[in-house]
């Protein structure tokens, strides 16, 4: 059918991201620093996006396209973690029921894929050698605000870590990030629940080929392997995951084996 729905013009957008927050669907997403529609049936056609793009590179067409289904524009909402102001209108701050936690629908957390940094060498007054680059390949990191479904996450080789871990160990870009989709998230602080079902999701959602657990030595962060075990065998997907555990030191230990009643994956040292 033919219906009016947004129309972005990739060459005159800047990247600032003021139609990502404007659009209360999540029509909207940044990739590769470009706005784009991430799919028809998240788009109204309203145009609420079109005043707040400061270079006019939003209009409105009318073309074939299936239609608005405001019911799966609002999981997909859900899904990003940005909330849905009651009675419609702009994504802003919403608290995640019963957990008191708050949503960002701020263009900072629209998705990313970011290109690798080249390697800097230091200068006169800064130390000898070159600067090791960032490996991160895609934004944002933390689960609660990732998106279920990102180009990054297409054939990805996932890489959940617990939030301490690059704090820990000097080369966790190289040796942890290079290569794989970053996701971080603490078992102790964060809902454990919502991480679960949001991996769940993830893993349903995309063709992940397989998925490292980076954890830090201290009880509290075997809950991280469990929620992505479990994860995992809600997706209904046979997807391979190993566990690396971190020390307080830096230092990478032995795991020593995977929490009681977990078998599935394997370990890396």
């Amino acid at each position: 059918m033919k219906r009016k729905i947004v129309l972005i013009d990739e060459s005159r957008c800047n990247g600032c991201g003021d139609c990502v927050s404007a659009c209360a669907e999540g029509a909207i997403q940044l990739v590769d620093g470009k706005a784009r529609l991430v799919s028809d049936v998240y788009c109204d056609g309203l145009g609420a996006c079109i005043g707040e793009c400061p270079e006019g590179a939003i209009t409105i067409e009318e073309r074939e396209a299936a239609s608005f289904d405001e019911s799966a524009a609002e999981r997909h909402v859900a899904s990003l973690g940005a909330g849905r102001v009651a009675g419609g209108g702009h994504a802003g701050h919403a608290g995640h029921a019963g957990h008191g936690h708050s949503e960002c629908g701020c263009p900072g957390s629209a998705a990313q894929s970011l290109d690798p940094l080249p390697v800097r060498h230091a200068g006169h007054g800064h130390g000898h050698g070159a600067e090791t680059p960032s490996r991160l390949a895609n934004w944002p990191v933390q689960i609660r605000l990732a998106p279920v479904r990102a180009p990054y996450f297409a054939g990805a080789s996932i890489l959940v870590a617990a939030d301490c871990t690059a704090f820990s160990h000097g080369g966790f870009h190289d040796r942890f990030i290079a290569g794989r989709t970053l996701l971080v998230g603490c078992p102790k602080l964060d809902d454990a629940a919502f991480y679960e079902g949001k991996l769940a999701e993830i893993f349903r959602e995309n063709d992940v080929r397989s998925v490292e657990v980076a954890i830090m030595e201290v009880p509290c962060c075997n809950g991280l392997v469990q929620l992505v075990h479990g994860a995992i065998v809600a997706s209904g997907r046979q997807i391979p995951f190993g566990v690396t555990r971190i020390g307080i030191r830096g230092d990478v230990l032995d795991p020593g084996g995977l929490p009681a009643g977990i078998s599935r994956g394997r370990h890396r040292t």
